[in-house]
């Protein structure tokens, strides 16, 4: 399994940006200055751990900062979905596919089916739509895999 990553800029990760990351991984409270209750549980200040947050961003050391969504609880769709890309066609691809909003998750595989992307809608419909759209754009067919059961595996990875 490979992602595929921009290149970033080297930085230098020490023991507050590791337990910035493990943290982050176990979500952030709602209440009204959810940045200063993780930064009192750190032992730094608010202003401190979000300039961190933003330089960890920055740096690609975090792909990803926000909440996650559960679009079927909301009452939209989710699907995975997959492509076989040529590689020198690759990147070209990947540009086309994430600039749609809807795209999440866009992975590079070594395997046939070499990307494979989730797509998030408000609803099955346009679920369709936007794959059909992808596949108007690339020429290439896009594979849906909805979700049959599922699972929660808690995924974390620790710094």
């Amino acid at each position: 399994m490979r992602t595929r990553m921009r290149t970033q800029p080297t930085i230098t990760i020490d023991d507050l940006d590791r337990r910035i990351i493990n943290r982050l991984q176990d979500g952030i409270q709602l209440v009204e200055r959810p940045f200063k209750a993780v930064a009192n549980e750190l032992g730094c200040d608010e202003n401190q751990l979000i300039a961190r947050i933003e330089r960890l961003c920055a740096a690609g050391v975090l792909t990803r900062f926000g909440p996650f969504f559960d679009a079927e609880a909301m009452g939209g769709a989710f699907c995975l979905c997959a492509m076989a890309v040529p590689a020198d066609r690759f990147g070209a691809v990947a540009d086309i596919v994430n600039a749609h909003p809807e795209v999440a998750h866009n992975y590079e595989r070594d395997h046939a089916l070499n990307m494979w992307f989730v797509l998030a809608t408000e609803t099955l419909a346009d679920i369709d739509r936007t794959a059909k759209t992808i596949e108007s754009e690339t020429g290439l067919d896009v594979l849906q895999f909805p979700k049959l059961e599922e699972f929660f595996i808690g995924f974390k990875v620790a710094a």
